[in-house]
């Protein structure tokens, strides 16, 4: 047997960009290695020795710029049967100069585009690949939406998992379903790192596209993003690696369901002049002790998860004689109108007229619901609680002033905390919710009547009763940790490792509840993973929306939702 003849593939198959000179001669050494080591397990497999001595074909490497090359010049995209990578990964905020010319010149006709990530660029030139364009040039986006005749390419890069969250989905994968992308498979998040020196650890994914919308999709999941997959075969792959179909969440001003608002809380722009320590505000009184009545307990996300004690003098409402008769709290108020009048921004600049007050005013005048805006990958339920009127929240946190505890219960399930997790932005892999974003298109459990807000008298629903009943269980639990000479706070509550079984045992009879009262929505009796819940979810958003105006701002023909009377 001559094994020459079966061996199909050759260094000089493979092409390359690579933008540093070294690094393209080290790519070509290495493809050779990598060839010499194919032709060793052939030897071992057939029993003869094969080897290319001496060497007569080589690697296409070329030392460029791929964001501003035509990958067509490198080889013709109907020649191409795999483009792969690893691109740069570089957040979008920490871009050099001169990436982000790179970038400027990629993303040509996006909106938003200031949004994405520097790797976003390589699935925007990818696209422009498949469609036979080139890149990086001014263009007539004429093939804009074409369904592709390229069914012979396919692409897949590693990328930050940014890409497939938060804000970023709606402006890159937006535009690239549009350009007719499928998504072929996915690794949804793992953790990846290397061993040179100053190792980078990063969460990534891996996504496989191309313009044809091929069967066999595959999703491969993570039970511990640290180890190894395991497929999942799937009916369809959306932006949010979700088996679900290819909707993304665009910003949303209200919520799609009949729910309350949510907004963020107080944004002081003071330069810290109103917010002090305990110790702080018990030298200031000792100071000024007519101040004592205006201090109200602060609380930011760390404050609220924590319990840290931080305050704030908040003047907004002290009568201006009052005020001039504390000459301590007027430095504190001629400090924050010169640091305002010295911004550079000129919206800031005109907050300096009115000084005692914020840049936003959020400031109820009964019980509120607060939402910590960042928290901990690790935790299972992302702690939120109601708050007495007398404290102020800052813009930390979401708060809503009409929650009751029907809204606290469907929040607090794992219905919302897996919409949570494929959907909210990330810091690091920490959790970043937003209202437009997560909150204000999150589809409740439509009930066959609705009631206003703020009606007590309303008919109730026994679904919605359950949950209500479900959810003060939880709060129950919660207080009788929270009192006592240690009292627990909400990260210790809802840490995995010191989590109270009672309080797990109330959150899962709260789900339960919700997962019954999601059934009459065509949801199921129990969810193998949150990946089952979010794959729901979608096609009950879709099923919500096609009920909307095409303007993303209207709240008009909501679904209907009981809300429950509010406290």
């Amino acid at each position: 047997m001559d094994v020459h003849q079966l061996i199909g593939i050759d260094v000089d198959q493979f092409y390359g960009i690579e933008i540093e000179e070294f690094p393209a001669q080290i790519a070509q050494v290495a493809l050779w290695l990598m060839d010499h080591q194919m032709n060793l397990r052939v030897s071992e497999e057939f029993g003869l020795y094969f080897a290319r001595i001496p060497l007569r074909t080589t690697p296409h490497i070329v030392n460029g710029n791929a964001l501003r090359l035509d990958w067509n010049e490198v080889l013709p995209a109907e020649r191409c049967s795999f483009v792969l990578g690893n691109p740069p990964f570089v957040g979008a905020k920490f871009m050099d100069d001169a990436q982000r010319e790179d970038t400027r010149l990629v993303f040509v006709g996006i909106d938003n585009a200031g949004l994405l990530d520097f790797v976003a660029t390589w699935y925007v030139n990818a696209a422009h690949y498949l469609h036979g364009v080139a890149p990086a040039r001014e263009r007539e986006p004429s093939y804009m939406g074409a369904s592709g005749n390229n069914d012979v390419t396919r692409v897949a890069f590693v990328s930050t998992n940014s890409i497939t969250q938060g804000e970023q989905v709606g402006v890159l994968w937006g535009w690239l379903l549009a350009q007719g992308v499928h998504i072929h498979f996915a690794h949804r998040t793992f953790s990846w790192s290397n061993e040179a020196k100053g190792k980078a650890a990063v969460h990534c994914v891996i996504i496989g596209f191309g313009l044809e919308d091929r069967p066999g999709k595959v999703i491969y999941e993570y039970d511990d993003i640290k180890g190894d997959p395991h497929a999942v075969p799937v009916a369809n792959i959306n932006p949010y690696l979700v088996d679900a179909p290819d909707v993304v969440l665009p910003r949303r001003s209200s919520p799609i369901c009949n729910v309350p608002e949510i907004g963020i809380g107080n944004k002081p722009i003071d330069d810290g002049n109103y917010l002090f320590t305990t110790d702080e505000k018990l030298a200031f009184m000792a100071q000024e002790p007519a101040s004592a009545k205006w201090f109200r307990r602060w609380l930011g996300a760390a404050e609220f998860l924590n319990g840290i004690e931080r305050w704030c003098l908040w003047l907004g409402d002290c009568p201006p004689a009052e005020l001039r008769a504390m000459p301590e709290a007027m430095k504190r108020v001629q400090a924050v109108k010169s640091f305002r009048l010295a911004s550079k921004s000129p919206p800031t600049q005109k907050l300096a007229a009115t000084p005692t007050r914020f840049h936003v005013h959020n400031i109820p005048s009964s019980s509120y619901l607060v939402f910590p805006r960042h928290s901990s990958e690790t935790r299972q339920f992302v702690p939120i609680g109601f708050v007495a009127p007398e404290n102020l929240t800052g813009d930390a946190c979401l708060m809503t002033r009409e929650a009751s505890t029907f809204h606290f219960g469907i929040l607090s399930s794992s219905m919302h905390n897996a919409w949570i997790r494929y959907t909210c932005g990330r810091i690091k892999s920490d959790f970043r919710l937003s209202a437009d974003i997560v909150y204000n298109n999150f589809p409740w459990p439509e009930f066959p009547q609705s009631s206003k807000q703020n009606q007590p008298t309303a008919p109730v629903d026994k679904s919605q009763a359950a949950i209500e009943t479900a959810a003060q269980a939880v709060l129950d639990v919660r207080a009788k940790f929270q009192s006592g000479d240690k009292p627990a706070t909400l990260a210790d509550l809802y840490d995995p490792l010191t989590m109270p079984p009672e309080l797990l045992k109330a959150h899962h009879k709260l789900d339960a509840a919700v997962d019954k009262a999601y059934e009459r929505s065509g949801g199921k009796k129990s969810y193998k993973s949150d990946a089952e819940r979010v794959a729901f979810l979608f096609e009950l958003y879709q099923k919500y929306t096609s009920l909307l105006p095409t303007d993303t701002k209207g709240t008009k023909r909501r679904p209907k939702v009981v809300t429950g009377p509010a406290l």
